[in-house]
């Protein structure tokens, strides 16, 4: 089966052999790429037109109790100016964003102990008590299922936990022996069954990654089918010991963008930061490439730059306004619209 048999397999059945993944993943060239993403951007604006939904990012907190090989705000780096947002802090970023029409608010951060069950629980109480009908995401690591059921019933709606690479071998290459990818795994698992819109991702292009981890990643994103997926070139940082590493390409990562809208149409699927990083269009090319979110940043200013997760991050300078109407103009340049909603999956 040729790449253009395998794309068409894809589109039909919304599966694949491993084995095609890895040939796809192998034999990308312009001709399957364009392919792909023609199919693709049919399957995206069957489901949800030319809509792109905006979601309201706030950095909470760059503490991080994980050293994880390839991060910015790793446990070592004591290159790293640390910062937590306060309550009111957080507060004011969701009135900017309401102000802006943003429906839906991401807290993330890294793993920081200070927001425990209860900080964060009354925290997600009174973001929806004083805007009605929005969505809150979190974005905050593992947490146990204890956890995550109490900030479910806070109000939570959305989880996202990058799985980074759902094959183990690689992972454990990735992240120090203390972290463990059954527990990710499970943390995931734990998140749909209690009613989360859940969502995963990985790196494009991390090191050590090859064809058939990457094959594993979309054969776990077949199989566990997440309602939201963030994938992004892997970009290095200096303070990291992957700083010398070559960064991940914005052709693999709008190809792996068009392929898993195949596997699932109706996915939500963001045209990240770090695709901006690395080409002035690359969160144009992710939506013109099957993509349908985006995440303008509500970061007080004095934080944003110590939020560095990778080098060169874009939009560390621009106001949440500026950065709101910049990005609207952008899409409306190829013909799509950010729209004032939740943003919620179509089922």
């Amino acid at each position: 089966m040729n790449g253009f048999e395998i794309i068409d397999k894809l589109e039909r059945l919304k599966k694949a052999e491993l084995s095609e993944y890895a040939f796809l993943v192998s034999n990308i060239n312009e001709e399957i790429a364009e392919y792909a993403r023609e199919k693709a951007v049919a399957a995206q604006k069957r489901v949800y037109g030319n809509k792109i939904f905006a979601r309201g990012l706030i950095e909470i907190s760059n503490i991080c109790k994980n050293d994880c090989l390839y991060c910015g705000i790793r446990r070592s780096n004591k290159a790293c100016e640390r910062y937590r947002l306060t309550e009111p802090e957080i507060l004011a970023c969701c009135e900017e964003g309401e102000r802006l029409g943003f429906k839906t608010f991401v807290l993330q951060g890294g793993e920081d102990g200070f927001f425990s069950d209860e900080v964060l629980s009354k925290l997600v109480k009174e973001i929806k008590k004083r805007h009605s009908g929005c969505a809150v995401t979190l974005s905050l690591g593992e947490r146990s299922r204890e956890s995550y059921e109490l900030l479910k019933k806070a109000g939570a709606d959305r989880y996202l936990l990058r799985h980074e690479t759902a094959d183990k071998a690689h992972y454990e290459k990735l992240h120090p022996k203390e972290m463990s990818f059954k527990n990710r795994i499970k943390c995931l698992e734990t998140l749909k069954e209690l009613g989360y819109q859940a969502g995963c991702g990985f790196m494009v292009g991390a090191p050590y990654q090859t064809p058939e981890t990457l094959a594993k990643d979309l054969k776990f994103i077949e199989e566990f089918s997440p309602d939201m997926c963030g994938i992004g070139p892997f970009i290095p940082h200096k303070d990291t010991p992957f700083a010398d590493r070559s960064a991940g390409t914005l052709k693999m990562t709008c190809f792996l963008l068009s392929v898993i809208r195949l596997i699932k149409p109706n996915i939500l699927l963001p045209a990240t930061t770090a695709l901006g990083t690395i080409h002035p269009k690359g969160r144009e090319m992710g939506i013109l490439a099957g993509a349908n979110v985006v995440m303008p940043n509500l970061s007080p200013l004095s934080v944003r730059k110590k939020y560095e997760l990778y080098n060169g991050k874009i939009c560390t300078g621009e106001e949440s306004a500026e950065c709101k109407i910049c990005l609207e103009k952008r899409m409306e340049q190829i013909g799509y619209e950010i729209v004032a909603d939740r943003g919620d999956i179509v089922k």
